[in-house]
């Protein structure tokens, strides 16, 4: 019997589920750095002393990538339960009910720490907390991003269940970007003080909203009658071996793992380039994001039509390209001859474009990837693709933050800034990268 098609509640239900993790991820992505490492004009208490290892690497670089590495090994495994699940409920849902829990709980943990001061106790707290929160929340995004090509079957539906995902994703960006204003309300409405508590009580509370966003798919999707995918048969090794096998796989994954690398750049040191480079006050970060995720949404549409015209190759190679040239953007930031909020502003409108297509058209890409090896192996590895993905994302997400954090030691402060400034250096060498890897990727329109 096949699986009946996704009406646009149950799609919207879908893309409620990226909401929710979205938030908690981008606390990680983009709160974390700030609140544990805060510049001097902040108002913030410093948690985690500033020390290199072999006169290189930085503390919190090493803390960051530890609890990345320790999930990405996570990944491989959570789809290789996920992809041979027989549970009579789906292969994915039961794995997404489970996970929300422990997520919200270690990412509220993450912000807690022991000693409200410098301390190595907070160092060794934040590592092991970003582990158990990284592998938490891996168990449900892993299944979650598996759904996607059992629920869309055409390569259009594919790109518009993923556009939905997408507006999910940057709606969550949004609001973790919003940290600072909430924490203003707080401190207002609720007469607090002190800065770190404001903080930690909005914090607290977006994990808990985060997390009851992501029960909505686990209870409006019934994924036996939405799905009909078969549990697959390979082992852990030999799956992870196939799914290496696929060319164009190889080629995708690379240009994918170099964005996210300037990604994570940009995202960590938001909060540092409008303080810092611009001196903005933080709470203009959130309604930067918002703007640029207001604009964004209208190149939605466009994106879905081009991607039918043209292919998405295409559209990726442009968003490659407009986004090296932001990077270059941001090391001058400050620099130009206009006020500090015009230049935040054009850089955020100017982001919104390569944002909305390397937010929609890379995972409509890997579904019709997954869904075309399917037919061609007989063997249904979506869970395996999206876990080689995620773990090259998440070392991409890794290297991103250990970069920033350790390019901060070369300047993070007003008239120091050195290494905030290098960033867009990096960041613009690595699209560019990202953009020379993908113009070898070989485009295959399924019907």
């Amino acid at each position: 019997m096949p699986a009946v098609k996704l009406t646009l509640g149950k799609e919207l239900a879908y893309a409620c589920g990226m909401i929710g993790w979205s938030i908690m991820t981008n606390l990680i992505t983009v709160v974390l750095l700030y609140f544990y490492l805060p510049p001097s004009n902040a108002g913030l208490v410093p948690l985690v002393p500033q020390l290199l290892l072999f006169g290189v690497i930085s503390i919190l670089s090493v803390i960051t990538a530890s609890g990345r590495f320790v999930d990405a090994l996570f990944d491989p495994f959570i789809a290789s339960l996920s992809d041979k699940s027989r549970n009579p409920a789906g292969r994915r849902i039961p794995f997404m009910k489970w996970a929300i829990l422990p997520a919200v709980f270690f990412c509220c943990l993450t912000f807690r720490p022991l000693v409200m001061g410098q301390s190595g106790y907070n160092a060794a707290w934040l590592a092991v907390t970003m582990t158990l929160f990284f592998m938490s929340i891996t168990t449900y995004i892993i299944p979650y991003n598996a759904l996607l090509p059992e629920l869309a079957c055409t390569s259009e539906e594919k790109v518009k269940l993923s556009s939905f995902q997408q507006a999910g994703f940057v709606i969550g960006i949004v609001i973790a970007a919003l940290v600072n204003n909430y924490a203003d309300l707080v401190q207002r409405i609720f007469h607090i003080t002190d800065r770190d508590s404001a903080v930690q009580y909005t914090i607290w509370a977006l994990c808990i909203f985060a997390g009851l966003i992501m029960l909505i798919p686990v209870l409006a999707i019934d994924e036996k009658k939405y799905s009909t995918s078969k549990p697959a048969h390979l082992p852990i090794m030999q799956a992870i071996r196939k799914t290496f096998s696929n060319r164009n796989f190889k080629y995708y994954l690379i240009s994918d793992f170099t964005f996210y690398i300037s990604l994570s750049i940009v995202s960590s040191g938001l909060l540092y380039f409008v303080k810092v480079l611009l001196d903005l006050p933080e709470s203009i970060g959130g309604k930067l994001m918002a703007a640029m995720v207001g604009f964004s949404l209208l190149f939605y549409p466009l994106i879905n039509y081009f991607s039918a015209k043209v292919g998405k190759k295409t559209l990726v190679l442009i968003a490659f390209g407009m986004l090296s040239l932001i990077f270059v953007m941001i090391y001058f930031l400050g620099k130009f001859p206009v006020p500090s909020t015009v230049q935040a502003y054009t850089l955020a409108l100017c982001t919104a474009f390569p944002l909305a297509a390397l937010g929609i058209l890379p995972n409509a890409i890997l579904a019709e990837i997954a869904q075309q090896d399917a037919i061609e192996t007989g063997e249904n590895r979506e869970g395996m693709f999206f876990a080689v993905k995620y773990f090259f994302v998440k070392m991409g997400q890794m290297l991103g933050i250990a970069l920033f954090a350790f390019l901060t030691v070369y300047g993070k402060d007003p008239g120091h800034d050195h290494g905030l400034r290098l960033n867009g250096i990096c960041g613009f060498a690595l699209c560019l990268a990202a953009l020379i890897f993908f113009t070898r990727f070989k485009e295959t329109r399924l019907k």
